[in-house]
């Protein structure tokens, strides 16, 4: 790995620290953090510094979980009646993360951070979670698993 991939990985870690600080205390997940976070990712893709994904699946990946919480944040409004579901800054994280992990790697990082956040809404009568810190440590799951 170079030392600019390094750099990269260091810049993205910095995003995703400032995205989990921010939604943990506003419930808000920044663009300043996200966009860069996604740079990021397509670069390392590009560079094939990342060896669980190409670009052509990183891709796909992409728009597979930008769409799929999107659909998803659809379903939830039109069942519940309510506005605060899915919030845009989150579905907007799972398609840049989407880049990052591939398909594979994403449902892995869904899951998992979904079973988190819900054991801590319940924990401590929260109905409505920050998303972005559960996420990421789904996130770095499943990059360890795919790497093993």
């Amino acid at each position: 790995m170079t030392i600019f991939a390094i750099i990269l990985i260091l810049i993205a870690v910095y995003c995703a620290l400032g995205m989990s600080i921010v939604d943990w205390r506003h419930r808000l997940i920044p663009d300043v953090y996200l966009f860069p976070f996604m740079l990021v990712g397509i670069l390392l893709v590009a560079m094939d510094a990342l060896p669980w994904t190409n670009i052509m699946y990183s891709a796909i990946a992409g728009f597979f979980g930008y769409f799929m919480a999107f659909f998803l944040n659809i379903l939830f409004r039109k069942k519940t009646k309510k506005d605060d579901a899915i919030g845009m800054g989150d579905i907007k994280l799972l398609g840049a993360s989407g880049v990052w992990l591939g398909v594979f790697g994403l449902s892995i990082a869904l899951i998992i951070s979904c079973i988190l956040g819900y054991i801590w809404g319940r924990r401590n009568g929260q109905e409505f979670v920050p998303f972005a810190p559960f996420f990421f440590a789904g996130m770095l799951v499943s990059i360890g698993f795919l790497l093993w």
